[in-house]
């Protein structure tokens, strides 16, 4: 019998941006900003599909290896929530069985984007297995100043 374990660690990121909240929002989602962003931490990187609540987002690399996430919750200029369902092999390749993807299958994250005076602050809320905390306390900060610097253009 394999015992299923649940993501445990909770990571809280956030940056505050001097720009709309509309704007930011569509920074963070609209693919040309998105790959800009997020390369900033993981080099290569890019999304697939339609941020749109129930779809599947495919969070991914040039040879199709990555994350498959569907998106639970998604409020334009507000909030958006994706569990990631199974990881992604080269080509794209769905994996539910190995032990890195049991590793990752579950964990979420959101996005909340909140605007005071013409300034955003957005909060990055991740809940994952403890293994990947370095990856993302390393990543995020980088890609959030991008983010910021890309926002405040």
């Amino acid at each position: 019998m394999t015992t299923v374990t649940a993501p445990t660690k909770e990571i809280v990121i956030e940056v505050t941006i001097a720009a709309p909240r509309k704007k930011v929002w569509e920074t963070t989602l609209h693919p040309v900003t998105y790959k800009e962003w997020v390369n900033a931490a993981w080099p290569g990187s890019f999304f697939e599909g339609t941020w749109k609540e129930g779809e599947k987002l495919r969070f991914v690399s040039e040879d199709g290896s990555g994350t498959l996430a569907i998106l639970l919750e998604h409020k334009p200029y507000d909030y958006s929530f994706a569990k990631h369902v199974a990881v992604l092999n080269p080509g794209g390749i769905e994996d539910r069985d190995s032990d890195i993807a049991r590793s990752w299958i579950g964990t979420t994250e959101s996005y909340t984007f909140t605007e005071q005076n013409g300034v955003t602050k957005l909060t990055v809320r991740l809940t994952i297995y403890p293994e990947w905390e370095k990856m993302f306390m390393d990543g995020w900060p980088k890609a959030l100043a991008k983010l910021k610097e890309i926002s405040e253009r």
